[in-house]
């Protein structure tokens, strides 16, 4: 049986290290975040301790039990609770990362349980660089295969995707995928910021300058960044054009 100082230990250490991963999906606005990353290691961590030491004495000839099989169940439960960050949109699916971040914090919960922490230390290092350090690598595959990177910031309402969609069909713009995040909450209790990522393929004789006219005229539209270039719109002159 563990002590009270290294029971304290691991348990401390499995929330910090939860924390970190969660906050990540926390500031990229995922539905598992900081809060949930931590409750998932933490009783991850806590099921571990007790499943390799609260059953001493209980098994066959005052043996332990089988610890691997309390710990087993853990990785299943998570599974359901990682299945529940998963949505499909159309024919894209998102959540997948948030789902597989919330099972690797529940190894690394495991881990500390059983006294690894050098290998729960080292994977959350590992994950943290795989959801930070690995969205540069994506963007610049996402180039290798021609698809452009468009970022509007906007203020929600009703239509706003679609006239979007409306002025890059008219440019024969062939629409690659579709992100699109709510950020924030504005001073009006109607009105939401968000940012809406379009991945696009363009054909050769594309008229930028024309199209950017355009897509800056939409109304709710305050800001645009085509690979990484910004065109900027006040939200000012959006409102005077509506008038």
């Amino acid at each position: 049986m563990i002590g009270t100082a290294e029971l304290a230990l691991r348990l401390a250490l499995a929330a910090v290290l939860g924390g970190i991963i969660g906050f990540e999906r926390e500031i990229s606005n995922r539905p598992a975040g900081f809060r949930t990353h931590i409750l998932v290691t933490l009783g991850s961590c806590l099921i571990m301790i007790l499943s390799a030491y609260g059953f001493h004495g209980l098994g066959p000839d005052g043996a332990g039990g089988e610890p691997a099989r309390l710990a087993a169940q853990v990785v299943s439960g998570i599974g359901f609770l990682g299945a529940g960050t998963i949505l499909r949109e159309g024919t894209n699916v998102r959540g997948l990362t948030t789902a597989a971040s919330i099972w690797i914090s529940g190894g690394i919960g495991l881990a500390i349980g059983l006294g690894y922490y050098m290998a729960a230390s080292f994977t959350t290092f590992l994950a943290l660089f795989s959801l930070l350090g690995l969205k540069a690598l994506e963007g610049k595959i996402y180039k290798l295969k021609r698809f452009s990177e468009v970022r509007f910031k906007a203020i929600s309402r009703p239509g706003l995707v679609g006239e979007i969609g409306t002025i890059f069909g008219k440019y024969q713009i062939n629409i690659k995928n579709i992100i699109v995040d709510q950020k924030s909450y504005s001073d009006e209790e109607d009105e939401k910021d968000l940012e809406i990522t379009f991945f696009v393929g363009t054909p050769r004789n594309f008229k930028r300058g024309s199209c950017f006219t355009e897509l800056k005229k939409i109304q709710g539209v305050e800001n645009i960044i085509w690979d990484d270039k910004e065109i900027s719109s006040s939200r000012d002159e959006i409102f005077d054009e509506k008038l």
